[in-house]
């Protein structure tokens, strides 16, 4: 007599077992690890709402602070101008690396001509260079091409990346040598080549580099201390410490932590929005 076909999935069905068994002290390691790293963030977002006598008391609870502290930091201190600048300090620059960055590895990795190795080593080599290092004679650069107290001075000597340069050369040698050959016999030129093959080949790539260059100019501070002295072309870091200096209420602790939070939130968002391509862009970069 032939099975009914409930029958048949009752005793073929198996429970797929966990790859990965269940324990609860990994998960309890894990929350407090957590727990760790995320409670400055949050006594920072407390005491950016309570005033400085809630902020003594040291007291876990949102405080009385908010508007004051909000005011104080928008309205007095300027911070609104102060993240304009940043932000379009950060992103100039995120875009600027990129370009340069993707014309560099279509030419280190596209083309023949001698001594490629031997520039490719002394870009890895400035990788070792920390870029506090070239501070003074990066000022006297800019000093003798008059871009003092602008934003030429904060955005253009960045454009050149050795980091960025070596991940779009490790991702352009992972692209299969036949598109470079199919494009050359179709009469693409160079340019062509990477607009129409190697960039949407890349998005991934492209993404993570935003994301890194984009928090790496937002949260410079020697630099911009040395270069810009008019408030209004500031960024937001520098800002709100020569603010408070001046002011001379640097332990105005509740509106020193309001800019604190208000600064970490377009860096936060940035990262947010390419998350995935984030994430994609390393995962291509470790398989290599």
């Amino acid at each position: 007599m032939a099975a009914q076909p409930s029958e048949l999935r009752s005793e073929t069905y198996v429970k797929p077992k966990s790859i990965f068994p269940r324990r609860w002290y990994a998960h309890l390691i894990l929350l407090i690890a957590v727990v760790i790293i995320g409670f400055p963030l949050f006594y920072a977002i407390l005491v950016a709402t309570q005033t400085n006598m809630e902020v003594i008391r040291y007291q876990f609870f949102p405080g009385t602070g908010l508007r004051e502290n909000w005011n104080f930091m928008i309205n007095q201190l300027g911070l609104g101008r102060f993240m304009l600048n940043s932000l379009f300090i950060s992103v100039t620059v995120a875009i600027g690396k990129v370009l340069f960055s993707l014309l560099a590895g279509l030419g280190l990795v596209y083309f023949r001509y001698p001594g490629k190795w031997l520039i490719f080593g002394f870009i890895i080599l400035t990788l070792m260079t920390p870029t506090d290092v070239l501070a003074i004679a990066l000022f006297r650069l800019v000093n003798a091409f008059h871009w003092a107290d602008t934003y030429a001075a904060l955005t253009v000597p960045f454009f050149a990346s050795a980091t960025s340069v070596f991940l779009f050369r490790q991702h352009f040698k992972s692209i299969p040598p036949e598109l470079s050959e199919a494009a050359q016999l179709d009469g693409a030129n160079p340019f062509q080549f990477l607009f129409k093959v190697l960039i949407p080949l890349s998005w991934s790539t492209i993404g993570a580099i935003v994301v890194i260059m984009f928090l790496d100019t937002w949260n410079q501070y020697l630099w911009p201390l040395l270069i810009i002295r008019s408030q209004e072309q500031q960024v937001v870091q520098v800002g709100i410490a020569k603010a408070l200096v001046e002011i001379q209420n640097d332990q105005a602790y509740g509106p020193l932590m309001m800019g604190a939070v208000l600064a970490s939130l377009p860096p936060l968002i940035v990262f947010l929005l390419l998350q995935k391509q984030f994430m994609k862009g390393f995962a291509l970069t470790r398989d290599k």
